[in-house]
């Protein structure tokens, strides 16, 4: 039996530091990948933020680099088209190595009706957050020869459904699927893949989603007032928990996804 470093006596200080390694967040322009790149970057790794949006991904790289003193950069990357995911994880790789990899991308468009759901939507929703999460997870653990975390959002819907969303629950019960799968497959590597399930945050993607939400039936707002702590999630109590999950914090775990829900699916 292989018996992993003791980190009894490892002060709390080095065990949260990223420092020395390098981290690829995908859709971090905004919301909660732009929180991520913050606390990754704030601990001291070097990041890469990858977005379609590459103003978006640029200004949120320079105001990060300015507020933690970290080495910040903005690329362009679609996630659904694996030369962009190839080159970008060969960017850091080139940098210096690739030690942390932030499947953040992701859309969240309103089902609606599942009998008026096109081919194309369907098609585009699984793309994005599906195939571009496990091929995103695929072509990072090709890279991490010495070891690393990759982290998937996913979302309460991967575990419970709701009226309205039904393509979106489809598409999150899949990341779990790929997180624990890839947990127990890449663990030998010395790669670790965690998952977190956000409930409702307040970013600009959900707000946009609040009235065509309601209107199938889903009250975003009122699930955020009834859960056990009362309140809606804003992009750092996800950030937090992502950097917990990247650090040797939680160097135990793997294959687990992790509420981060206000109790919500207790």
């Amino acid at each position: 039996m292989t018996i992993a470093p003791d980190f009894t006596d490892t002060p709390l200080g080095s065990l949260i530091s990223l420092a020395g390694r390098r981290a690829v967040v995908t859709g971090g322009a905004k919301g909660i990948g732009e929180r991520i790149a913050y606390r990754l970057a704030e601990a001291g790794a070097d990041v890469i933020i990858g977005d379609i949006d590459l103003a978006g991904a640029t200004a949120a790289a320079e105001a990060i680099a300015a507020a933690t003193g970290a080495t910040v950069e903005a690329a362009t990357l679609d996630v659904t088209d694996t030369a962009s995911l190839v080159a970008v994880a060969d960017r850091a790789v080139a940098a210096g190595g690739l030690h942390i990899w932030v499947n953040n991308a992701g859309i969240f468009p309103t089902t609606g009706d599942p009998l008026e759901v096109t081919d194309e939507f369907l098609d585009t929703m699984l793309a994005v957050n599906v195939r571009g999460t496990y091929v995103g997870a695929r072509e990072a653990a090709r890279r991490m020869t010495d070891g690393g975390v990759i982290i998937n959002l996913v979302s309460t819907a991967g575990f419970k459904a709701a009226p309205g969303i039904s393509a979106y629950v489809a598409s999150k019960h899949a990341v779990v699927g790929i997180t624990k799968n890839l947990g127990i497959e890449l663990g030998p590597r010395g790669i670790r893949v965690l998952g977190l399930a956000p409930s409702v945050i307040a970013t600009p993607g959900v707000a946009e989603q609040l009235g065509p939400l309601k209107a199938a039936g889903l009250d975003i707002e009122a699930r955020m007032a009834a859960n056990p702590l009362g309140r809606g999630g804003v992009p750092d109590d996800i950030a937090r928990v992502a950097l917990f999950c990247a650090s040797d914090l939680s160097a135990y775990m793997t294959g687990s996804v992790l509420a981060v829900d206000a109790g919500s699916l207790a």
